[in-house]
């Protein structure tokens, strides 16, 4: 079983390369027979595209960059990762180190033991230590997570969190459509329509950054990621 890891990269020449660090010093489980790794720089304005080039070339992991013509936003970068990725397993990796790749062999292990299609990380389970984070930034995504909950009668704790884990085969059931940020609530909105109990959340550390930090998610994102919870929750768009 082959696992590709997509990692979407706009303005993130300061951290990536602990990313890929990270990564590849990673114990899988030993039922993964191959492990990919897909950068795809979504037009950064810094220099992350040239890190990451100059980090491959010293690599012995299979790191595969792919280049934006054109900034789509993080779920454009996914969609094309995915394109140019071939695992039996997606994990989507951000490129900031917000979210730590330890949690990894956790949730693909989760997913065999369970036979799970789907694996949804979660920053507000019990279990693990993490430092605080913003308040409105927490009561934001408790909204929206209540609200997808509802919709879709599936208890969920985190429908933003980055952490998405799924089979490939569960793309052949529907279409991503979402550019930015709202991508992570069309992925599990639609990979519940499939089947809501095919679908775990593991536990997940969470180190927040703040906008002077290059975080990316800005206060009207959170109306869009409303629209999109609305959009394929509610009114079921395809």
């Amino acid at each position: 079983m082959k696992l590709s890891i997509i990692i979407p990269l706009y303005n993130e020449e300061n951290s990536i390369v602990n990313v890929l660090n990270q990564l590849e010093e990673l114990s899988f489980p030993s039922f993964l027979s191959q492990i990919e790794i897909v950068v795809v720089d979504d037009k950064s304005l810094d220099k992350s595209r040239e890190v990451v080039a100059d980090y491959i070339e010293k690599s012995k992991f299979s790191i595969h960059l792919v280049s934006h013509e054109n900034n789509t936003g993080k779920g454009g970068a996914v969609r094309t990762g995915i394109k140019f990725s071939d695992g039996d397993l997606i994990l989507v990796q951000d490129a900031d180190l917000e979210l730590d790749p330890e949690d990894i062999p956790k949730m693909l292990n989760v997913m065999n033991d369970l036979k799970m299609d789907f694996i949804n990380g979660s920053r507000y389970m019990a279990g693990i230590s993490r430092p605080l984070s913003s308040f409105k930034r927490y009561m934001g995504n408790r909204v929206f997570t209540l609200l997808t909950s509802w919709i879709i009668n599936v208890k969920i704790s985190d429908v933003a969190c980055g952490y998405k884990l799924f089979r490939r085969e569960l793309l052949d059931h529907f279409v991503l459509r979402e550019n930015r940020f709202g991508f992570e609530a069309e992925l599990i909105i639609k990979a519940m329509r499939q089947d809501k109990n095919n679908i775990a959340e593991v536990p997940v550390q969470y180190f927040p950054r703040q906008l002077n930090e290059g975080k990316k998610l800005k206060n009207i994102d959170g109306f869009k990621i409303l629209w999109t919870i609305l959009k394929y929750g509610l009114f079921r768009a395809k």
